[in-house]
């Protein structure tokens, strides 16, 4: 069952390329939205005024791999500048033989510009194995390098020409243009290597159920690639829907991995103001 457990941990990460608050404090998506279409994307700034708490539900075949949460959990400060701080944490379902409790903690600082978030640190925590800092790229625009780390040895420097990101802003970023007929293509530093992630959006709507929601809701769908070597064998081409609200929430992605298809859905979705 090794292939088993390899999979739950590695199938999952394909979240935040695709798309621990206090999330009792946030307020239900239904009380706050009315799923009226929105015929403009949300700006980094709009989507910033509010503290959204998103978790889903992954599944490979008919197995339910675990769940993962994500959000953007404050503003801090970062080598002298004013970084957000996304967060998205992945655990495994207990309930699946011969692969015991998974956690692994993801997380950006990220800085908001008027045309696209990008990364400053990126660093991963195996929380289950106490294995902190287990990777790290540290960016820095003056030097245009970025610093590879795993368990806080150096591996390796890269080449930084351009805004750039974890992968994980792809979650942020994509919202940007769904609903649109813009395209995006993302570059992204995964697994020591330097790619891109490439969006295709369209207009077009259709109804989809979430148990998020107490109804049905307009969703627009995206379409893309990738040409990184990601997690689990995860490259190529994946899948993806959209809310068609203000605020373009993440609902389901689509991605196909060496063993097969793993399915992301939106099960809770929660909300409230920033106090800005």
């Amino acid at each position: 069952m090794n292939y088993l457990r390899q999979l739950i941990k590695t199938s999952i990460l394909v979240v935040p390329l695709l798309l621990a608050a206090s999330p009792n404090q946030a307020i239900a998506q239904d009380s706050l939205i009315n799923f009226e279409q929105a015929e403009q994307p949300p700006t980094m700034d709009e989507l910033l005024k509010w503290k959204e708490v998103f978790t889903y539900e992954v599944r490979y075949s008919f197995f339910k791999l675990g769940e993962v949460q994500t959000t953007i959990v404050t503003d801090t400060t970062y080598n002298g500048k004013k970084v957000w701080w996304l967060r998205t944490i992945i655990t495994s379902s207990p309930g699946i033989p011969f692969v015991g409790k998974e956690e692994n903690h993801y997380n950006t600082f990220m800085v908001e510009t008027d045309s696209m978030p990008y990364t400053q640190l990126y660093w991963r925590d195996n929380v289950d194995e106490q294995q902190f800092r287990a990777e790290e790229y540290i960016y820095d625009y003056t030097e245009e390098k970025v610093y590879f780390s795993k368990d806080g040895e150096p591996v390796d420097t890269l080449a930084l020409t351009e805004p750039s990101s974890s992968g994980q802003l792809i979650f942020y970023y994509s919202r940007l243009f769904a609903g649109t007929n813009k395209n995006y293509r993302l570059p992204v530093y995964l697994k020591g290597e330097k790619g891109y992630i490439n969006g295709t959006n369209s207009t077009e709507m259709e109804m989809r159920e979430y148990k998020a929601f107490d109804r049905a809701v307009k969703t627009y769908y995206s379409k893309g690639d990738a040409d990184i070597d990601g997690p689990f064998g995860f490259t190529g081409n994946y899948e993806a829907w959209y809310i068609a609200d203000k605020l373009r929430v993440p609902a389901e992605a689509r991605a196909k991995v060496w063993l097969g298809n793993v399915k992301v859905k939106l099960i809770d979705y929660k909300k409230e103001r920033r106090d800005l």
